[in-house]
């Protein structure tokens, strides 16, 4: 019988409050002993074992809805690794007053005045034979990485959600037409909600069907290599990234595919008093070259079209 000597024990004090001494009666005091962990609270267990099981689920849930996403499980913030960055030399941006632009450039020029100076600079006429600019669209990714065979290499790519909380590329990917077309949308009254994400695009299989429509800007160094993991930036009008600076180690170029981007450019904070800030217009067909990892810089896509940007760093 389920704690019969709790039973026991109720019966033995009331025996106690009538003046019989059960602490006598040896063989009753040993059962009590021997079964005393029988009649402690069950509660407590069950607890236990639902508090483990439900901290499994939430791990179990989390690294397959966060983490396998991220390629870092901590991040950290982005206050603080801008406070250890070290500090830049000024030198490098104390004669830009502005964003220079140019045509026809060689490669010796290119090499010996912007390549590795830190100089920014917008070549105008580096995308005239790409096929990328026609191509290239929303609609075309979607259904390029729908036929990817191995889509988990995809989603382990990084991406950018930047506002929209997509959690993944192919979340961005699949947006409502009505969203998508946002400016067509805009044009029959309607509110549709603006969208800007990036990626990068490190699965090989994809890399060789977008690089058939885009090559090497002609104006890179000869002896440079461009990375082989190149990134996509596409959205609507707004804000595209918030000022900041990126954690690379080579200049980079970014190509503007569609629509148009207006760039905010600031020197580090070490340099304020040194350097100048400036904006500039990137235009469908432009290229700008940048070193991202020592100007602090903003975007912003104008109104009209939905705005695709290419690039790569390059050493």
């Amino acid at each position: 019988m389920f704690c019969a000597q709790q039973q026991l024990k109720n019966l033995l004090k009331k025996c106690e409050a009538k003046g019989v001494k059960v602490n006598q009666i040896k063989c009753v005091t040993e059962f009590l002993k021997e079964h005393d962990d029988y009649c402690k609270p069950k509660k407590r267990i069950y607890f236990k074992v639902i508090l483990i099981i439900s901290l499994l689920i939430y791990a179990v849930a989390y690294y397959y809805g966060h983490l396998r996403t991220e390629h870092c499980s901590l991040i950290m913030p982005q206050a603080m690794r801008y406070a250890f960055r070290p500090p830049e030399n000024c030198e490098f941006c104390k004669q830009v007053k502005h964003m220079e632009r140019v045509r026809d450039i060689s490669v010796e020029e290119f090499t010996e005045r912007y390549a590795y100076s830190g100089r920014p600079v917008i070549v105008e006429d580096a995308t005239k034979n790409w096929t990328a600019l026609e191509k290239f669209n929303y609609w075309y990714f979607r259904d390029i990485y729908n036929a990817a065979k191995n889509k988990e290499k995809v989603v382990d790519c990084q991406f950018l959600p930047y506002n929209t909380g997509f959690r993944h590329l192919y979340e961005a990917l699949d947006m409502p037409a009505e969203r998508v077309e946002f400016y067509k949308a805009k044009e029959r009254g309607e509110s549709p909600k603006p969208w800007y994400f990036g990626w990068s695009n490190c699965n090989g299989e994809t890399a060789e069907e977008f690089r058939e429509h885009y090559g090497r800007p002609y104006f890179l160094p000869e002896l440079s290599e461009s990375s082989p993991i190149d990134w996509f930036f596409m959205g609507t009008e707004g804000l595209g990234a918030q000022m900041h600076v990126d954690n690379v180690r080579l200049p980079s170029w970014q190509a503007q595919l569609a629509g148009s981007k207006r760039w905010l450019l600031a020197p580090p904070p070490e340099c304020y008093f040194h350097c100048s800030s400036f904006e500039a217009l990137v235009e469908k067909g432009d290229i700008i070259v940048l070193d991202t990892n020592r100007w602090y810089h903003q975007t912003f896509v104008q109104p009209g079209a939905i705005s695709l940007t290419i690039g790569a760093e390059y050493d």
